[in-house]
This record gives structure tokens, C-alpha cells and sequence, in this order.
């Protein structure tokens, strides 16, 4: 299936080659042979700027597009679409495709006309010299088709300059572009003619206000979204995107005149997808060829989610050759001349390809690379989602899966506690069932009259800690019930799907989610003919149970009422393959070797079964699954020689005695573990259901009212509903799905004051619970000591853990835990180089704690009157702690041991998290991220002197840091993306470094900064020197990383009023510039304190 992908685009790539090789008829297509426009042919002229909308231009006829007959206007961009319904403002500038709205786009990028840098014309044309021309141009590219349009709409961008952003291209300087699209249509059908003049494409990469960088335009077609109650993408043809292809619209055609292409966009036959013209540059009037030599693979993917790993369908659609039926188009290889017929067959080096059409529906990322052609040496690459995300697509996810973004597109994978390819998640170690339908049409023995029912059903129970499957089909007729038991192939692919995974092997079900269509082929020795078996399996159903639809058809031998059937133990060989592309969530084929099994009635049949799975999952490999008996043990993992008694872990062979609803955690030889599923409490010999959450029950609740409680499919638009965690707390983030809006809640749900973001920004909310702590050995909570040198330290969650720094590399071989504290979310790390002591907030109980780096017990320092302490900052020479805390919206200090505490500031605070301390100069630094007003905001260290020193320009400013050394301070921003730096005593700020994913915390060492990344889960190392990443550091275990310090070897030089004997003070000493002033503690009723400057 992915072999034939794979030159999906070969007839669209061979056009924009040949230009290379072959000169067309009259040379380039010159300005002057453009469409006539401008004012004196009465154009209207879209309004000089950027992302503009031009109003809607009314049509006379009907514009067909796609499977729609009913478009009576159309909009005009600045960005070189012609969108067939309103662009929604959010979507004005280019960004995610496919757009929610029909677009056609000959020239699609941010295109910019601000003070008069270029003109936008467009209109409707009925005149007959018009029309005419709009003819002649569609029967150069289907001269089969007779085609008479009634209307015309000519829309030509002249001049368009390129939108650079920020930092301007000085090779685009003076660089225009002019091109020009015109939309032809009839009665019966449209068409889109796009016209590129010689020298008209100056620039083909323009700024992207969403991707911070150059990117290429697009030559494409978008349907929009489709669906009433659950919008989802419609279908998309993309025929340019990279700059090659690009490039060559001007040198090369599909319609046999250089820079004219022309497309079928609006008839019975573009219902999936537009149809390119296929004439080839330099085809002479009445050349033909010979193409019954060609081989052309007529096979296209759909890359539905809802199609994951279905077979392949046939596209006809590709050219008209009748009334219904379509050709293949003649596709040259670019060493033949234009009259050259094809030499032969096709060989190692002359391929056979595939139009470059395709539809798409809601699609999972896929890069497809166009075999090279002989030996050119040039392969296209085209993306065919261009970067879908997340933001969009959430949806697809299980409720129990996080989605997680990558360059190549979004992924969906389980959390922890459940298991499943991330679409479809069930709770580890938790019992299954699968129910469906059997129908079959059977020839038993040397009968000729089939044996047909229907509507049979199908029943199996999962044991998964077991590795278990009892699978039963009800109420088959008697006359062929007998002959149908050693058909251990209806069932033996519920025992792949579930079978218990050894150590780095994935069964079924982690690899397709229980989503596949899967055909066998029965064989029996001595016997004539075969049983096909055609199995669709369709997921988890508001039910929670995996379905499937079985048809049997074909012949079995006949085999005696009363008999028995003995299968003795097996194993079965599933080979996984895959294109080999880099995909976050590629797609694979899995198929089945012949297997032998003897059953023992009173004659012997021996039968073999191959097999074809179409599903995505994992790296291409063997993996042998071993049954002990039919539906009963499996086990999925290596190719092993002899018995598969030799894997004696009780996990993967059946012994080792966990509750039902428990999942088996093998261990080193034949130790183990039990552990309750998710739901579930216990010792994991014995688990017991608990009862639901208060998110839970809110969730059932609100789909229960809107009829909706299948949890694995999307949810009404306009319905908010509450996003429950893996353990069915309130996830701390909860975003609307119609709206696009996000914002932090806490532990009970409520929404978290300042905190909602626009659409496409997420906000940076930190989990108040902990999560559970899993049965098994204590963790020791001691801390394990540091050798000598630089540490990075990094908080995950439940843990501090320790990256050795070797001048500024990191040394990611040696890292190690520093300390665990399961039962905790640690957020903010400090670092006190004097002791040798880290400090850390924790938000769950909520509290500070701190921990010698020379070994020793945690001790918690403060734990009364805190919300949700986020960041913090030691004053090594002033000897005190400061934090932020965003719940109760202050700043707090107290001393290292947490007495003395003072209230800082207490107003005009809404989400105060980063926060640094500069001990020489008596300075204190923080970020607020409140989303009406996010800034960074400084004082001195007794609070007075406050003042704002960053407003304009932020997102979501996150992590903070000061270098004592060179006096920088830098922070880090999750909605900008960016790292900048500023020294606070110049007004000037630096942008260090912009695309970052989603920086949280960040610190500082010698030339670099270092990071920590929610969406890479990894710390991430910045040159500040050469504003470039130079390495990252990815934890085995993959969760989200908070808080980072740097654990000096050596405390900075210099001193403040506060370093010798508290600088006089009796209680807090708190340093400013070439000064200090004492403080009392707040609550200080009966204390003899002093207060001075």
C-alpha cells in the first residue's frame, strides 16, 4: 500500500521536470499573453495591505467545486486564494492546510500589497472574447472534452510583494510576483486555469506569521470543512510545495503551453478530488502515443483517520476516456523525446507511477516521495498535511491519549496506566470484549450448494493480564458448525491483538487501536478450494467493547457431527513494514506467514493461512506470536528458536496469579510485579473498583444530557466538556473545541483567573494532584549525592534528576535521579551555592522543600498559608528565599530555613511564575503570564523601586534566569516561541533564538542556555554566542518537564550589604543597590524586630 504512495505523485513531478529537458510551443508565456485586467476592463481592486478579504463577488452562474454545484460568490485574497466561501478572520493569513473554507489557491502565501506595493484585481467576465479564450485554454488541457463556458471570473495578483516579518530577506528585496487565475464555468461543469508569465515568479518562499520562518507557496485546492454536526476536513489536492516545483510554474505546464495549468475543479468527476490536465509540454497537434507498455499502478491511500489501515481503494477519477470509464494519463520519462514511444516494459530504473491526485480526509501526517525518475537525481518531496497539529485535532485523540506535535505533523499516544496506538486507549491489565457480527456463504465438503447466514453473532472475552482469548459464534447452522471448528483464524487474530507483550514488542492492539481490515486465506491440504475470511475491525463503541464484522466465504472440507478438534500449540511469524519515512504516526503493513496446525478429529487436515492486516503501528520487523492453545495463551515477541515454555516470566506465560483487572510488570528473570488497572485499587493480587471522580461524573453527565456518551468519538460542536486526567481528575488544561479557547483550571475544575488564551495558543497550567503511586518496591527518598563539578538539575514531576556539565556539554550518559519524592509535582528549582542546597516548590500538598546536594532526607521548609507555588530564587549572600505564588497571586521571601516570611507584593499580580534574584546589585526579577497582560517586572529585594521592564511583545513568559557573570537576564516564551535577553540597565532587548516548541523553565551557564521543553519533553541546550540549540537531553521516562537550575561547583564573586552578619539586621536583611533595609517578618505581633534602612 505504501509502496504505490510512494509515486503518488510521479505524472505532477514528471511535468514540472520535463521543462528541464523539453521546450515548449512559443517559448514562455509572456505578460502581455495574460488575461486582460486592471480598471480599464472594470476590475474591482482589492484594498492595498496585508491578510485582506475582498467583499463577496456575486456570480451570475453557479461555480462548481468539488461535489458542490451551489457556489453563487466568491472572496479575493491578498494571499493569492480565491476562496469560495468567507475566510473566518482567524484564518486570514496563511497558516494550517487544509483551510476550514473552500479555497483555490494558484499561489497560496502571505502575500503583502501595503503602500501600493502591488495591485489585486478581479472580476466576472460574460463577454464572448472572454469565454472564448477560457474554452480554447481547457480544450488544450482535456481535448476530449467539449466545454462552452458562461461565465468567467479573471482574478489577477500584479506585483505582489512578499511578506518578510521581522527579519527581512535582503535577497527579496525588489522581488514581485504576477500571476493569475481564472475560474471558467458552464451548466455542467468549471474549471481553473492558473497563468504564470516569464519572469513573473520572483520570489517562491514568503515569511509565515505562524511558522516564524521562509516557507514555500503552494499550488493547491481545498474543499473546506464538511459535516454538520462534526466538522472535519473535506477533501485537498496539493500539487506544488516545495520550491522546486515551485519554481518551475513558469518553465513547464500540464495544458502543452509553458506557464498555462489548468484543472477540472467542478463536475461529476472531481466528487474526490480536482482532475489535472495531463497534456505534455511539447506534445505537437495530433501526436499520439503508445502507453500499453506503461505500467500505472491505479491504486491511492486514503488517509482518514476513520480509513487507518483499511485496503486500498480504486481512484478512478484521473482523466475522462468515456462516459464511464477514465485512462491513464501518457507520462514520459524525462530522457525520451516528446515523440518517442515507450522502449518497453518497465525496468528497475523506468517505474511504473501514479497521477498526482488524491483525495484526503482528515489525515494523518505523511511525507510521500516521488520515486526518482531514471537517473536525474531529482526527487520531490511533498507534504501532504502541511503540518497539521494539535490545535486542530485534538479530536482524534482517546480521551485517555495526549497529542503531541511534530515536525512532520501530530501523534496520539496513551498516558500512562493505558495501552492502545493513542486513537483507541483501554486501561492496562483490564479485561476486553469483543463483540460483532458473522455472515458466510460456504461450500462444505464436495457440496455445490453454499451454506449462507447472516447476522450471527460474535463474541470473545480478553484476558490481557493472561495474554487470554475465548472466542464463540452463536447459533452457526448445524450443517456446517462441525466443519468450521479448526478455523482457529476467525479468532487467532483477537489473540495477536491482545497478546501479552514481552519487553519492546507491541501486540495488536497497541499497534492499530483495534482499527483494520484484515484478509485471510485458508488453505486445506488434500481438499480443493479455499475460505476466504474478509474481517473489519472498527474500534472501541460507546460501550467500551471492540468490534468487528466477519464474512466467510468459500470451501471447507467436510468434517463428521460429534467430531472433536485438537489444535496442538503454534506459532505464527507477523512481519511489519513500513515506507521507512520519518513519521510521527507512520503506517505500516502487516502480514502474516504461512502457519501449519494439526487439528485431531478422526481424519487429519492439515490447512495453511496467509493473511494481509493493513494498519499503522511500529518499526519494521518480524515478531513471532506463540499460542499454547487455540484462544487461549498468547504471547507476542522475538523470532525465537524452539519452544516458546522458554520464556518462563510468569507475566508472558500465564502463572502469575494478578487480579483479573491488574496488569502483569515483568522483571528480570522470573520476578514481577501486579498492578491494579486504571479505576481500579489494590495490591494487585486483589483490586476492587473505586468510585468515580468528580470530573468523571460531571463528564458522564454533560454527554449523557447531549446523547453523546460514546467517549472514543468527537464531541458535539458547542458543547464544553470537562477533560478528565489518566487517574479522573480535572486535566489542568481544558480547552472548548468549538471556540479554540484554553485556560488553566484547578483541582476542583474551576477556571484559573487570567489564564484563558486565544485560539491556537495553549497556556502553560501545571497539574495540582500527584499521580498515584504504583504498588511495588518503596522508592528510596533519600537523596543521592552529587559527585564533584557543574549539574544540571531538572524537575519531572515526582523527581529531581541530576545532567553533569563538562565545560557546556552536557555529559547525558551520566544522568542520574538526585531525589525522589513520588508524591509530588515539583515545579520550581533554586540553588543555594553557598550550602550546596537545592530548593524546590511543590504544588500538590502545596509546599517548599530543600535537600543537601551532599546526600540526606528532604526536609519541608514551608507548608502553611501557599496556593500554588510556582517559581523560586535563592539570594545566596542576603541568605533568604523568594517564591512566586500564582493561586494566592503574591511573592513571598522568608529565610533559607522558610521562618521570617514577608509578603512582597500582593496586587497587581495574576499568574506570577519565573522569578531570579541578582544578590550583588540587590535586584528581583519575575514574569507574570496573566494572558490580558503578560510582563516581567522587577524591584529590589525589599520590594520597593517596583517597576515594569518588559511589556510589549510577549505570550506566555515562562522561565526566567540571571547570569551573574554577564549580567544578562533571559527568559524563555511559550506563545511567542522565542528566547531573548536584555541587560536591565540598557533599554535594548535581544532576541536570542525564535521556533522554540514550548519552553517552560530555563537557567544559565557559561555561553548557553539551557531549557526544558514541554512538547519535546527534553532539556535543551542554546548558544547564546550563535543564537543556534546545539543539543538536548531526553529523560528515558517521557513526561513533562518543569522547573531547571544550575548547580554551580563555585559560588559567583561578590558581596551585598546582607553577606556579613545579616548586614546588622535582627530579622530579614534584604539588599538594594549599594544598600540593604531590615524587615520584620510578617506576623510579628510580640517579636523584637527592628525595622530600618
Amino acid at each position: 500500500m505504501l509502496a504505490s504512495s510512494s509515486r503518488i505523485r510521479a505524472a505532477w513531478t514528471r511535468a514540472l521536470l520535463l521543462p528541464l529537458l523539453l521546450a515548449g510551443p512559443g517559448g514562455c508565456l509572456s505578460r502581455q499573453e495574460l488575461f486582460p485586467f486592471g480598471p480599464g476592463q472594470g476590475d474591482l481592486e482589492l484594498e492595498d495591505g496585508d491578510d485582506l478579504v475582498s467583499p463577496a463577488l456575486e456570480l451570475s452562474g453557479a461555480l462548481r467545486f468539488y461535489d458542490r454545484s451551489d457556489i453563487d460568490s466568491v472572496y479575493v485574497t491578498t494571499n493569492g486564494i480565491i476562496a469560495t466561501s468567507e475566510p473566518p478572520a482567524k484564518e486570514s493569513h496563511p497558516g494550517l492546510f487544509p483551510p476550514t473554507f473552500g479555497a483555490i489557491g494558484p499561489f497560496l502565501a502571505d502575500l503583502d500589497t501595503t503602500d501600493g506595493l502591488g495591485k489585486v484585481y478581479y472580476r466576472e467576465d460574460l463577454s464572448p472574447s472572454i469565454t472564448q479564450r477560457a474554452a480554447e485554454c481547457v480544450h488544450r488541457g482535456f481535448p476530449e472534452i467539449s466545454f462552452q463556458p458562461s461565465s468567467v471570473v479573471v482574478v489577477t495578483w500584479e506585483s505582489v510583494a512578499p511578506y518578510q516579518g521581522p527579519s527581512r530577506e535582503p535577497e527579496q528585496e525588489g522581488k514581485r510576483n504576477t500571476f493569475q487565475a481564472v475560474l471558467a464555468s458552464s451548466d455542467s461543469s468549471s474549471y481553473a486555469i492558473f497563468l504564470y508569465p516569464e519572469d513573473g515568479l520572483q520570489f517562491h518562499t514568503t515569511f509565515s506569521k505562524k511558522e516564524n520562518n521562509q516557507v514555500p507557496a503552494m499550488v493547491a485546492f481545498s474543499q473546506g470543512s464538511v459535516g454538520f454536526l462534526w466538522k472535519s476536513n473535506g477533501a485537498f489536492n496539493i500539487f506544488a510545495n516545495d520550491r522546486e516545483s515551485i519554481e518551475n510554474l513558469a518553465k513547464s505546464s500540464n495544458s502543452g503551453q509553458q506557464g498555462v495549468w489548468v484543472f477540472e475543479i467542478g463536475s461529476p468527476a472531481t466528487t474526490n478530488g480536482v482532475v489535472p490536465a495531463d497534456v505534455i509540454l511539447g506534445t505537437e497537434e495530433g501526436a499520439e502515443y503508445d502507453d500499453e507498455d506503461e505500467d500505472y499502478d491505479l491504486v491511492t491511500t486514503r488517509l482518514g483517520l476513520e480509513d487507518v489501515g483499511t485496503t486500498p481503494f480504486s481512484y478512478k477519477a484521473l482523466r475522462r476516456g468515456g462516459a464511464d470509464t477514465y485512462s491513464v494519463p501518457s507520462v514520459l520519462s524525462p530522457r525520451r523525446a516528446a515523440t518517442e514511444r515507450p522502449l518497453g516494459p518497465p525496468t528497475e530504473r523506468t517505474r511504473s507511477f501514479q497521477l498526482a491526485v488524491e483525495t484526503f480526509h482528515q489525515q494523518h501526517p505523511q511525507v510521500i516521495d516521488v520515486d526518482e525518475v531514471e537517473e536525474t537525481g531529482v526527487v520531490f518531496s511533498y507534504n501532504t498535511d502541511s503540518r497539521q497539529t494539535c490545535a486542530n485535532n485534538r479530536h482524534q485523540c482517546s480521551v485517555h491519549a495526549e497529542c503531541r506535535d511534530y515536525a512532520t505533523g501530530f501523534c496520539c499516544s496513551c498516558v500512562a496506566g493505558y495501552t492502545g496506538n493513542g486513537r483507541q486507549c483501554v486501561a492496562e491489565g483490564s479485561p476486553q470484549r469483543v463483540n460483532g457480527k458473522v455472515k458466510g456463504r460456504i461450500f462444505v465438503g464436495s457440496s455445490q450448494i453454499p451454506i449462507v447466514f447472516e447476522n450471527t453473532d460474535l463474541h470473545s472475552y480478553v484476558v490481557m493480564n493472561h495474554g487470554r482469548s475465548y472466542t464463540a459464534i452463536s447459533t452457526i447452522p448445524e450443517t456446517v458448525g462441525y466443519s468450521l471448528l479448526p478455523l482457529a483464524p476467525v479468532g487467532g487474530i483477537i489473540g495477536w491483538m491482545f497478546a501479552v507483550e514481552q519487553d519492546g514488542f507491541k501486540n495488536g492492539f497497541s499497534i492499530t487501536g483495534g482499527e483494520f481490515t484484515r484478509q485471510a486465506e485458508v488453505t486445506f491440504v488434500g481438499h480443493p478450494g479455499k475460505l476466504v475470511i474478509k474481517q473489519r475491525f472498527s474500534g472501541i463503541d460507546e460501550h467500551g467493547h471492540l468490534t468487528i464484522d466477519t464474512e466467510l466465504e468459500g470451501h471447507v472440507p467436510q468434517i463428521p457431527f460429534g467430531s472433536s478438534v485438537h489444535i496442538e500449540p503454534y506459532t505464527e511469524l507477523y512481519h511489519y513494514s513500513t515506507s521507512g519515512e520519518p513519521q510521527p504516526c507512520p503506517r505500516y503493513t502487516v502480514t502474516r506467514a504461512g502457519s501449519e496446525r494439526r487439528p485431531a478429529p478422526s481424519r487429519v487436515y492439515t490447512y495453511q493461512v496467509a493473511q494481509d492486516n493493513h494498519l499503522p503501528g511500529m518499526p519494521a520487523s518480524t515478531r513471532q506470536l506463540s499460542g499454547d492453545s487455540v484462544f487461549v495463551l498468547n504471547s507476542i515477541g522475538p523470532v525465537r528458536e524452539g519452544s516458546p515454555d522458554a520464556l518462563q516470566n510468569p507475566c508472558y506465560i500465564g502463572t502469575h496469579g494478578c487480579d483479573t483487572n491488574a496488569a502483569c510488570r515483568p522483571g528480570p528473570r522470573t520476578q514481577f510485579t501486579c498492578e491494579c488497572s486504571i479505576g481500579f485499587r489494590g495490591d494487585g493480587r486483589t483490586c476492587y473498583e473505586v468510585e468515580k471522580t468528580r470530573c468523571q461524573h460531571e463528564r458522564e453527565h454533560i454527554l449523557g444530557a447531549a446523547g453523546a456518551a460514546d467517549t472514543q468519538r468527537p464531541i458535539p460542536p458547542g458543547l464544553f466538556v470537562p477533560e478528565c486526567d489518566a487517574h479522573g481528575h480535572y486535566a489542568p488544561t481544558q480547552c472548548h473545541g468549538s471556540t479554540g479557547y484554553c485556560w488553566c483550571v484547578d483541582r476542583d475544575g474551576r477556571e484559573v483567573e487570567g489564564t484563558r488564551t486565544r485560539p491556537g495558543m495553549t497556556p502553560p497550567c501545571l497539574s495540582t494532584v500527584a499521580p498515584p503511586i504504583h504498588q511495588g518496591p518503596a522508592v528510596p527518598t533519600a537523596v543521592i549525592p552529587l559527585p564533584p563539578g557543574t549539574h544540571l538539575l531538572f524537575a519531572q514531576t515526582g523527581k529531581i534528576e541530576r545532567l553533569p556539565l563538562e565545560g557546556n556539554t552536557m555529559r547525558k550518559t551520566e544522568a542520574k535521579a538526585f531525589l525522589h519524592v513520588p508524591a509530588k509535582v515539583i515545579i520550581g528549582l533554586a540553588f543555594d551555592c553557598v550550602d550546596k542546597m537545592v530548593y524546590w516548590t511543590d504544588i500538590t500538598e502545596p509546599s517548599i522543600g530543600r535537600a543537601s546536594l551532599h546526600g540526606g532526607e528532604p526536609t519541608t521548609i514551608v507548608r502553611q498559608d501557599l496556593g500554588s507555588p510556582e517559581g523560586i530564587a535563592v539570594d545566596h549572600l542576603g541568605r533568604n528565599i523568594f517564591w512566586t505564588d500564582s493561586n494566592l497571586d503574591r511573592i513571598e521571601v522568608a529565610k533559607l530555613d522558610g521562618t521570617q516570611r514577608r509578603v512582597l507584593f500582593e496586587t497587581d499580580l495574576v499568574n506570577p511564575r519565573g522569578i531570579v534574584t541578582d544578590s550583588v546589585r540587590g535586584n528581583l526579577y519575575w514574569t507574570d503570564w496573566n494572558r490580558d497582560n503578560p510582563k516581567i517586572e522587577t524591584s529590589y529585594m525589599d520590594g520597593t523601586n517596583r517597576r515594569i521592564l518588559v511589556q510589549d511583545d510577549l505570550g506566555l513568559p515562562n522561565g526566567l534566569t540571571f547570569d551573574a557573570f554577564s549580567s544578562q537576564l533571559c527568559w524563555v516564551d511559550a506563545g511567542t516561541n522565542r528566547a531573548e535577553c536584555l541587560n536591565p540597565s540598557q533599554p535594548s532587548r535581544r532576541k536570542v533564538l525564535e521556533g522554540l516548541q514550548y519552553p517552560f523553565a530555563v537557567t544559565s551557564y557559561g555561553k548557553n542556555l539551557y531549557y526544558t521543553d514541554w512538547k519535546m519533553n527534553s532539556v535543551v541546550a542554546l548558544d547564546l554566542a550563535i543564537s543556534k540549540e546545539t543539543d538536548a537531553f531526553q529523560p528515558h521516562k517521557q513526561t513533562r518537564l518543569y522547573g531547571i537550575t544550575t548547580a554551580l561547583s563555585q559560588c559567583p564573586q561578590g558581596h551585598n550589604y546582607c553577606s556579613v552578619n545579616n548586614g546588622g539586621c535582627t530579622h530579614l536583611c534584604l539588599a538594594t543597590p549599594g544598600s540593604r533595609t531590615c524587615r520584620c517578618p510578617d506576623n510579628t505581633l510580640g517579636v523584637d524586630c527592628i525595622e530600618r534602612k
